[in-house]
């Protein structure tokens, strides 16, 4: 719907002599999007901002390029907020840092006092210990095979295997074995996930679903789909988990820019799409069933401050993953299809829960199986590439790989992959671009050959 919005607006505007640089609504865009990633990588991460300039700022969507570089941008490291003028008759566009949820942007034409009143979460996280990995840091390493050790060089030199790295970390039987970072970059410096994130979401439904929160095969908790006679709430939580919801998108992929850089809400654009097809019959990858997801989830917690705290409370913190922000909208809703900043240990925690089947520290964490539910195939399946299970995509010897290895993805150059055959997780991440990909499928394929 947003690219057909854009496109009309676009050719109205060209049509009367305007640039895409003059087009009101592309450049509010694009403001918020420089500041959502001048806020998080600032306030989230740490990182100067050239080097978030060179590195999230660029190799983005080209209707936004040209105007992320010119737009200025002011930081308020006293405040934490990032605001970027783009109309001098409107208020800049802003994204505020809050403790635990990272930055939320404000609604197009907010005034700046509106970040007072963003949704909060003062809960604190267990006292921070000495404890060893994978819960802490603590005798995390192994010794690096030989063999292994040019492919962590190898990772960063784009003439091999492509991109721009920031890091990558192989574990095998649950030590790390591999393990390397960009200069300025270390252990504990975050960036985002992109769509790795839609892996976490899953996680999340399993936590929830192994308290009796919510039933996976029930239908989804929607408030926005139960007015009587709305087909869609009979739309399954797993059936979102398996990009079968069967509800229109504006073409595979889906980009939610209204919610991730426009300030819009879950609940105004997630909600609003109508069945196309019927659900289980159409594989499409989409932002929105994701969103939709953690929606039904915040909701059957009750909607309030404990729903707020679940994914940290209930999971994150549980394993770990102390140097990990999911974000949300700015009434609290978590995007949680992308805007998530984690490190590369706090994946690689990640994927060790799944190689457990969803039991750290001896107590389980995720339905018995629950790996298993991610790993196997939904009812409809992508047309070409790797296959899809729920909200990981799936590899085997089609791709040179063990059978029943799995994966998170996310843009520019984010994956995780787990072998569960072999007791190996795989992280890479990077700033990647459309013209220059990392070729993840032969990194993993060589770090598992180096490993034998």
């Amino acid at each position: 719907m947003r690219s057909i919005f854009l496109a009309a607006m676009a050719a109205a505007a060209l049509a009367n002599g305007a640039t895409a640089a003059e087009d009101p609504h592309t450049r509010a865009l694009a403001a918020g999007y420089k500041a959502a990633f001048l806020c998080s990588g600032v306030f989230n991460a740490g990182r100067p901002e050239a080097e978030i300039a060179a590195d999230d700022l660029e190799g983005i969507y080209p209707d936004y390029q040209a105007l992320v570089r010119t737009l200025p941008a002011v930081v308020d490291r006293q405040a934490k907020t990032v605001s970027v003028a783009f109309d001098p008759k409107l208020p800049p566009r802003i994204a505020a840092w809050r403790p635990n949820l990272g930055c939320a942007q404000l609604p197009i034409g907010a005034a700046p006092e509106a970040a007072a009143n963003l949704p909060r979460l003062d809960v604190q996280p267990p006292p921070a210990a000495k404890a060893n990995w994978p819960h802490g840091d603590e005798k995390a390493t192994a010794r690096t095979p030989k063999a292994l050790q040019p492919l962590l060089a190898q990772a960063f030199d784009p003439g091999v295997y492509g991109g721009k790295t920031t890091a990558v970390l192989v574990v095998k039987d649950a030590k790390i074995v591999g393990e390397r970072y960009r200069p300025g970059y270390d252990l504990h410096t975050p960036q985002r996930t992109w769509s790795a994130a839609k892996s976490l979401t899953a996680t999340v439904v399993g936590r929830a679903a192994h308290l009796g929160k919510l039933k996976v095969d029930g239908p989804a908790e929607i408030p926005e789909w139960r007015a009587a006679g709305d087909p869609r709430a009979a739309i399954t939580l797993a059936q979102l988990l398996h990009m079968g919801s069967g509800l229109w998108t504006d073409g595979p992929g889906n980009r939610t820019d209204e919610v991730y850089v426009g300030g819009g809400l879950v609940t105004e654009w997630a909600t609003r799409m109508p069945l196309e097809v019927a659900p289980d019959t159409r594989f499409r990858y989409a932002n929105n069933d994701t969103l939709l997801a953690a929606r039904s989830v915040r909701t059957a917690l009750g909607d309030g401050p404990d729903a707020l705290a679940f994914p940290f409370t209930e999971l994150l913190w549980k394993i770990g993953m102390r140097h990990t922000t999911p974000e949300t909208d700015w009434q609290g809703n978590y995007i949680l299809s992308s805007q998530v900043w984690t490190t590369a240990r706090d994946l690689a925690r990640l994927g060790l829960l799944y190689q457990n089947d969803g039991v750290w520290n001896g107590e389980r964490l995720l339905p018995e199986g629950w790996s298993r539910f991610v790993a196997t195939p939904g009812p409809a399946q992508p047309e070409k590439g790797p296959g899809y299970g729920a909200f990981f995509w799936l590899y085997g010897a089609a791709q040179g790989l063990p059978e029943g290895t799995y994966g998170m993805n996310g843009n520019r150059g984010q994956y995780v992959f787990i072998v569960p055959s072999k007791k190996v997780v795989i992280v890479r991440r990077g700033f990647d671009s459309a013209a220059a990909r990392f070729d993840e499928v032969k990194f993993a394929r060589d770090v598992l050959a180096a490993l034998e």
